[in-house]
């Protein structure tokens, strides 16, 4: 008698905890380490820190490509991860106390562990929905659900944008995710048994897709619209910390209450407008964002900077997401979860690399007796994201 499969409410639920979690972990450090770091003597290395997600980011292919698709099940790979990255978050408040040099390594540990995730999870969804366009959006919300319960609870209230505190929260949450993990449906890798070569190892098959016009126009645009992206997740939440408000994560959290809205309406839109114009229009919202921000730098009214914080809603699903699904669409079985780590190696790993290089840079010339003239900080990534912009369009 063959075993009755689950519904998949019950399959939805558990994968919508899983991104709660794996958002929670990104959200209880990512928005808050810069101004930790301001607070603990490290703040001409936040580049550097905001670098590490990307570099991470870069080698996750590896994981997707070759050890997710070929070896072993990809609920396996998550927790062993998860449960690695968690230990290193735990450990980081230590390693600050060693030297900034030991924080930033320890840091890149965790990184490392975690980048390969925003994938993995990916495909593990997408193996086990019907629908993706209509089903993922929904999972994929409580990932945002994640990021903006840890931005309340780290900030508000713990008050520890500045402490330790963001990392134990974090890790912690790490190795729950990780334990987890063992529990998610099983995803066997779809290349098991296939003899593995150079090819599969830097997962060379997804390159295949860039004959096709459209999907090459895809990848070169999201390169280069995620290095002024990079600005915004770099020194955003210093900068809002500059406003004197008091909490700054728990008011970069508007951003992702927005994306709550725009996640659950996006299947609408995918019928309304297609995949070109909303990422045209995900382009747009950072163009506007960044012209937010340096306008509150010439007239300071608060309202501005949330403004540009609402605006994340469309910023980051009307691209990221979206660009998600369309890989899905267009990648075979075989290779959809190389294909998810090219996307993540092209976008948040090279393109945010560079623009938190550059980022740091363009703070550190503009910086003037300890004062960030922000205004130059800002208009430049809006600049380019517009140029980007024309260019895509």
């Amino acid at each position: 008698m063959s075993e009755k499969k689950p519904s998949y409410f019950v399959t939805g639920t558990r994968l919508s905890a899983m991104m709660f979690l794996e958002f929670f972990v990104w959200g209880a450090w990512y928005v808050t380490v810069g101004n930790y770091m301001n607070a603990n003597n490290m703040g001409t290395m936040i580049a550097w820190a905001y670098s590490l997600c990307p570099i991470g980011a870069i080698i996750s292919p590896f994981f997707l490509g070759m050890v997710a698709d070929r070896f072993f099940a990809t609920e396996r790979v998550l927790a062993v991860l998860h449960i690695v990255g968690g230990i290193a978050l735990v450990l980081t408040p230590m390693a600050a106390q060693a030297s900034p040099t030991v924080f930033i390594l320890v840091l890149l540990v965790h990184t490392i562990c975690y980048m390969p995730t925003l994938g993995l999870t990916n495909s593990l969804s997408f193996h086990h929905m019907e629908n993706p366009e209509k089903q993922f959006p929904i999972v994929r919300v409580f990932g945002t659900i994640g990021w903006i319960v840890a931005n309340i609870v780290v900030s508000k209230i713990f008050h520890g944008d500045t402490k330790p505190i963001q990392f134990y929260i974090a890790g912690v949450a790490g190795l729950a995710l990780g334990l987890y993990s063992f529990t998610l449906p099983h995803t066997p890798p779809p290349a098991a048994g296939k003899k593995a070569n150079v090819r599969d190892i830097l997962g060379l098959d997804s390159l295949a897709l860039l004959k096709q016009p459209s999907f090459a126009v895809f990848i070169i645009s999201s390169f280069l619209i995620c290095i002024p992206l990079a600005f915004y997740y770099s020194f955003a939440p210093v900068f809002v910390n500059s406003t004197g408000v008091p909490d700054p994560a728990f008011n970069m959290s508007f951003g992702q209450m927005s994306e709550v809205f725009f996640m659950l309406v996006m299947p609408f839109f995918f019928m309304l407008l297609g995949v070109k114009w909303m990422l045209l229009l995900g382009m747009l919202s950072w163009v506007v964002r960044y012209g937010l921000f340096a306008a509150y730098t010439q007239h300071p009214i608060f309202g501005l900077v949330i403004g540009g914080i609402v605006l994340h809603g469309l910023c980051y699903d009307f691209f990221f997401v979206t660009g998600q699904i369309y890989v899905d669409e267009v990648a075979s079985v075989k290779i959809r979860s190389q294909a998810q780590g090219f996307l993540v190696l092209v976008t948040q790993g090279l393109g945010m690399l560079i623009g938190a290089q550059l980022a740091g840079w363009l703070v550190a010339i503009n910086t003037v007796q300890g004062q960030v003239q922000w205004f130059r900080v800002w208009m430049i990534p809006c600049v380019a994201a517009a140029v980007i912009m024309v260019l895509f369009a």
